[in-house]
């Protein structure tokens, strides 16, 4: 299933936006550009949010006929439960994380054993665990961690952008997690030299206009036969002004649902 995240509306929630979009109206406008699922991922007012409003939330995407899917930071046990909490009241199946979180950089061992700690809870509510890869770790290592806890219900949120940090050919990544994978960030990228000629930009780019091969992904992950949700997202860069900024945000939406949906057929 092709879905929008909260990434692919960063600057329309942001607080530099004239009139900052709320999740709910995230939600409108993801289910009137035809989409049927969004993921709240990373969206810091989500952990803000009382139980009613996360219940009004929840509600809210059911009236829209939304599948919801969660995203946060960090694999410490306490969280994850907090987020198995949230995940029941949105009847997702999905949390997206990272083994590092705003408070936590836990060794290989300790990452492993927070891991055995957590998944039999998802294992018994039927939700999926997913672990993005990106620079912080490598993804040679992130694999083997998946590997060893050995869970039907743990695996990877495949972002190949976020590895070239890390020195990785994105190309290199989709081999290594195809098999592992659960759930797919969506977005392009490129680089772009520097006024002057002093070094590169590695930025986002209009899906279909950058390096991204999503025809190699698409071969070796199969998504669309094995039932992976791929989830738009953008790396915008700031474009001077709010308004263009915003309307720029949303032309790449577009371009990235009709490049996804030309590859369906």
């Amino acid at each position: 299933m092709i879905g929008l995240g909260t990434y692919a509306y960063f600057w329309q929630h942001s607080d530099r936006a004239p009139e900052p979009l709320s999740l709910i109206g995230a939600f409108e406008d993801t289910r009137a550009q035809g989409v049927d699922l969004f993921q709240i991922c990373d969206y810091a007012p989500l952990e803000r949010m009382s139980d009613d409003e996360v219940r009004d939330a929840a509600a809210a995407a059911r009236d829209l006929g939304l599948t919801i899917e969660l995203g946060t930071k960090g694999i410490v046990p306490a969280h994850l439960s907090r987020f198995l909490e949230l995940a029941a009241i949105f009847d997702a199946r999905l949390v997206r994380s990272m083994l590092y979180g705003p408070d936590s950089r836990p060794t290989l061992d300790e990452a492993e054993t927070w891991l055995r700690d957590s998944i039999r809870s998802y294992e018994a509510a039927g939700v999926t665990l997913a672990l993005e890869t990106y620079e912080q770790v490598p993804t040679a290592e992130l694999v083997g961690i998946i590997e060893r806890v050995g869970s039907p219900n743990l695996g990877i949120c495949l972002d190949p952008a976020n590895v070239v940090a890390q020195l990785e050919n994105p190309k290199t990544c989709v081999e290594l997690t195809a098999a592992l994978t659960k759930n797919i960030h969506v977005k392009d990228f490129a680089f772009a030299r520097q006024p002057g000629w002093v070094g590169f930009t590695y930025s986002g780019a209009a899906m279909g206009t950058g390096l991204h091969d999503y025809a190699q992904l698409l071969a070796a992950v199969q998504p669309r036969e094995r039932g992976i949700n791929e989830i738009v997202e953008h790396w915008l860069p700031w474009q001077d002004d709010a308004e263009t900024t915003i309307r720029t945000e949303r032309e790449w939406t577009r371009t990235a649902l009709d490049y996804l949906r030309s590859t369906t057929s």
